[in-house]
């Protein structure tokens, strides 16, 4: 099922829970990119969503191609400020 760009998946449950793993990230996985951003999410005080629309684009805009696994992808947001600062 694709939504505004993002293929999402057709079930009533998460796909993704826990951490960030080594799993390959798909930045057109609605589901994958969700996640992610509510890991980081957990670990930004005062989090809101317009901060996590601010993430989305930084992933959609500056992800560098080389960032293959959430992890990667998590740490790049950590290390550019979550992208929002």
């Amino acid at each position: 099922m694709e939504k505004a760009g993002y293929l999402w998946a057709d079930r009533g449950y998460a796909l993704y829970d826990g951490e960030p793993s080594r799993r390959v990230f798909d930045k057109k996985n609605g589901d994958q990119v969700l996640f992610l951003i509510n890991c980081c999410a957990t670990f930004i005080e005062g989090f809101t969503s317009e901060k996590g629309k601010i993430m989305e684009e930084k992933i959609h805009s500056e992800l560098p191609a080389g960032m293959k696994s959430e992890i990667s992808v998590f740490n790049w947001l950590r290390q550019n400020g979550w992208g929002i600062l």
